[in-house]
């Protein structure tokens, strides 16, 4: 009997020290693609990634970004589709792969992809120039009373910041003038220039302008307040910024952050980025990132991360519908 407790524990240990998906992994490097310009949230979350990955040593083959936002991320979600069986590329998703398709009409759905991971919730908060209205009511009271209107900057058109946009129109009756760029770091540095009178960005994309004290966070769009509460700046953390409900502007938008790998990849190929982004999840570098960059930790993956993408779609066509933006 002792012998065979001992040969259970060896073979134990044996498994242990095996790689979990040793028959399956990237024999040249693994291409992390991008739907969005340099300097974006998308962008800055892949390579911190990147990093974690290579710095924890998590994969034999590096990881290289690789920025395809051409045709407002179309021509990404192209490219991803028109690799079916390549898994050695992986999207960095968020929710233009609901929206694009449905503005758009392009040939593609998420269905196409092989789900891996959720890795983060974004959340979007309305900025302005440090020297422009303090308050949500003293900013939209501004608007309205503009002779023109305020112009509001945003990552691409008919997707998430322009979707905001339209519903703060909605429901305040100001109106704004809405300016596409590339990246929400573009747009960042159109609002400091005061070329624009506000932007939705996601906080990460507003960071280092809002830590110089260049703009002002007037409200973030979701039912509670960001959870961090480490100070950026010199006065206020993540915590300090109040919901736009609070403010008096009832309205609420969390982006999704996930992870595919093209169509008709093997399970096994599958399984590899799984426990590849999980491993990831629990370095000192996401866990550092989802903190400075004020985004909502969560992993899920198969069934749940399925019905996840689900409901999301649903809720996405619903708010696209809802705008207009929805092609006939």
């Amino acid at each position: 009997m002792g012998q065979i407790v001992k040969a259970t524990a060896a073979i134990a240990a044996l498994l242990l020290s095996t790689p979990a998906f040793a028959g399956w992994e990237p024999s040249k490097p693994v291409e992390i693609v991008v739907a969005a310009g340099a300097g974006g949230a998308s962008d800055q979350m892949a390579r911190m990634m990147q990093a974690a990955i290579q710095k924890n040593n998590l994969m034999k083959q590096p990881m290289v970004v690789s920025l395809k936002g051409g045709a407002s991320g179309a021509e990404a979600l192209m490219y991803m589709k028109s690799s079916e069986g390549d898994p050695n590329k992986v999207l960095i998703a968020y929710s233009l792969i609901y929206m694009l398709p449905l503005s758009a009409k392009i040939p593609f759905n998420w269905h196409d992809l092989t789900p891996v991971s959720v890795i983060a919730l974004d959340q979007f908060v309305l900025w302005d120039n440090a020297s422009g209205p303090k308050t949500v009511k003293e900013f939209i009271d501004a608007a309205k009373a503009a002779s023109a209107p305020f112009k509001m900057g945003g990552t691409g058109s008919k997707r998430e910041d322009h979707v905001l946009t339209v519903f703060m129109e909605q429901k305040t009756g100001a109106k704004f003038s809405y300016l596409p760029y590339k990246s929400g770091g573009e747009a960042a540095t159109q609002l400091v220039g005061g070329h624009t009178e506000s932007n939705v960005n996601n906080p990460s994309e507003n960071l280092e302008v809002w830590r110089a004290g260049q703009v002002r966070a007037l409200c973030v769009f979701d039912k509670e307040r960001i959870s961090y509460k480490t100070k950026v700046t010199d006065t206020q953390s993540w915590n300090d910024i109040p919901t736009c409900k609070e403010e008096g502007l009832d309205v609420q938008y969390l982006m999704l952050r996930a992870m595919f790998l093209p169509g008709k990849v093997t399970q096994e190929q599958q399984a590899f980025y799984v426990d590849l982004f999980q491993k990831v999840t629990q370095t000192a570098e996401y866990k550092d990132y989802m903190e400075k960059q004020a985004l909502k930790p969560i992993f899920l993956t198969g069934k749940d991360m399925v019905e996840f993408l689900q409901d999301d779609d649903k809720l996405n066509t619903s708010l696209m519908n809802a705008a207009g933006f929805v092609a006939k």
